[in-house]
């Protein structure tokens, strides 16, 4: 089996259940939900109207129609305010603005059945709200992206994510590619109702 087809199955009921109760054990709030549109209608009930979001680069994002109307005039987008600042002069303001928003909304690249949490980045812009600076994190995570272990996670990442993503850059951002140059890796979260993952019995993103 190619990694296109290994990576882009959606496993069995009973794993995407086994794996969402090793998520909760490991202080992870988990959802289940059949579509993407039950997704994003979670997504937007779990945030306040007025609340300030940080919605962070994600295709699984996308796929879900939610970036638009997180970031409308209904909500204090962070992303706003970063996309009108000078990155000249005001990077640190910025860095310090996407590090710590109230609320998060993005995805990750692996999940294992025993409940891990797996985010690869070129630049960890997003990790630092992810690990601890944001008070809600929120995963919209395809379920396709469950794993049986850590090991298999990083040849999915690496196999599969990265020759993805690193397509995706080209053609947004005019680099040569992207890499792994950051990987965070959530074992256990402390704060229990801090992070929602939402698991979405669908292939998005990558």
């Amino acid at each position: 089996m190619n990694a296109e087809s290994k990576y882009e199955t959606i496993p069995d009921d009973h794993i995407v259940e086994k794996t969402a109760e090793a998520l909760k054990k490991n202080g992870i709030n988990t959802i289940i939900t059949r579509n993407s549109a039950e997704a994003k209608k979670i997504i937007l009930e779990l945030i306040p109207q007025g609340a300030e979001v940080m919605t962070m680069t994600s295709t699984t994002s996308d796929s879900i129609d939610i970036i638009n109307e997180l970031n409308s005039g209904n909500y204090n987008s962070v992303r706003n305010k970063i996309m009108k600042m000078d990155r000249n002069t005001q990077s640190l303001e910025m860095q310090k603005l996407g590090a710590a928003p109230e609320y998060v909304v993005g995805s990750v690249h692996a999940v294992t059945q025993d409940g891990k949490a797996m985010i690869a980045s070129a630049t960890g812009s997003q990790l630092p709200a992810y690990a601890y600076g944001s008070s809600k994190v929120i995963w919209a995570v395809g379920a396709q992206k469950i794993v049986k272990n850590f090991e298999e996670g990083l040849k999915r990442i690496y196999d599969y994510t990265l020759p993805l993503e690193s397509e995706r850059a080209r053609k947004a951002y005019g680099v040569p590619g992207s890499a792994v140059n950051k990987l965070l890796v959530i074992n256990n979260e402390a704060k229990p109702g801090r992070i929602t993952m939402i698991i979405i019995k669908e292939k998005l993103g990558f």
